[in-house]
């Protein structure tokens, strides 16, 4: 078996955060054989990797409405992720609904509040309580962010552009304003906790056509961007299991198969520096000990670790054999930063 791990945010540029003490990863990056290439963000990563071509831009909607049971069609979709705008002295910052408690009933009654108001303009569906998509009529003209790659920064500089934005942006402002008064909302400022005040518009776009060459056999994620290429490419795709224990039981001797953890993104995004390193911890002790042992023993004949994100493209290729090259010693993780 040949696996693939990518992991986002793990050696983020200018990272002055503390790591923790990760020695299976550490050897794994140690002995590999490295390549780097030009930084990027995990959308393009997994795009790219997926068989997108760079001119085609990820149709996130349609393939986060795939990946959760839904049924896109050749209608045009986005993604329009419910967040908090945080208002900090000078600037509106970014907080993505990844970063606080929503659930099912609560996105449900937003949902129905913006299909009742916004019912010209687009139909929305909160497909999971996080992730929500919209269907318009007709391909906006827009360039924009993923809700992720903005999180914890600043509104304005992240907005969407193009020829189209002027009418978006004044359909963020009106959504706003209806949010506002949303009951939901009105509990929740009570409760102390978050308000979903917007809503994050990215990646719009029909399904792409059928990639020829998806180079998986299987890939295990939670992010529905992944899954939903995985789907449409007519590959299995699972939802991410509690350790690599439990990953490779499901999976065949054989083959070539991808997990994405993206639990560092947020945490990193926000300056979580606590959460931060307590998933790093997490990702060794339920990932990447478990990995390297089924190196060591034979379950796995070769690891592939993506790092796309960094201050460059960090891809580490690892078989058994290169355990013994002893000579190469680890480092913390710091110095590939």
């Amino acid at each position: 078996m040949h696996a693939e791990i990518v992991v986002p945010a793990l050696l983020p540029r200018g990272n002055e955060m503390p790591y923790p003490a990760m020695p299976a990863l550490e050897l794994l990056l140690a002995r590999g054989r490295r390549a780097l290439d030009g930084r990027c963000s995990y959308e393009q990563w997994i795009g790219a990797a997926c068989g997108l071509g760079e001119d085609n831009p990820l149709p996130a909607g349609a393939l986060t409405l795939l990946a959760e049971g839904g049924a896109p069609g050749d209608a045009v979709w986005l993604r329009a992720d419910p967040v908090h705008l945080r208002l900090g002295r000078t600037d509106l910052t970014v907080v993505s609904a990844a970063a606080f408690a929503l659930d099912a009933q609560e996105a449900d009654s937003f949902a129905d509040a913006l299909n009742a108001h916004f019912a010209q303009e687009f139909e929305l569906q909160a497909v999971r309580a996080k992730h929500w998509c919209v269907r318009i009529a007709t391909m906006p003209r827009l360039s924009t962010h993923a809700t992720a790659e903005v999180a914890g920064g600043d509104v304005d500089t992240n907005l969407p552009q193009g020829e189209d934005a002027k009418h978006w942006h004044a359909l963020m402002n009106e959504i706003q304003m209806l949010l506002h008064r949303h009951p939901v909302n009105e509990a929740r400022q009570a409760r102390g906790i978050p308000e979903v005040n917007s809503v994050w518009f990215w990646g719009a776009g029909k399904l792409p056509g059928k990639v020829a060459d998806f180079r998986w056999h299987s890939v295990t994620a939670d992010d529905p961007l992944a899954r939903g290429l995985t789907l449409h490419a007519g590959r299995s795709a699972q939802l991410l299991p509690a350790s690599a224990e439990a990953w490779l039981s499901q999976q065949p001797e054989e083959g070539r198969h991808l997990v994405v953890l993206d639990l560092l993104r947020m945490p990193f995004a926000m300056g979580n520096t606590s959460d931060w390193a307590a998933a790093l911890a997490v990702l060794e002790s339920r990932w990447f000990v478990p990995l390297l042992d089924a190196l060591r023993g034979g379950r796995i004949g070769m690891i592939t670790l993506h790092s796309p994100d960094g201050r460059e493209s960090l891809s580490v290729e690892t078989v058994r054999g290169d355990l013994r090259r002893f000579w190469r010693r680890a480092k913390p993780l710091s110095a590939y930063c």
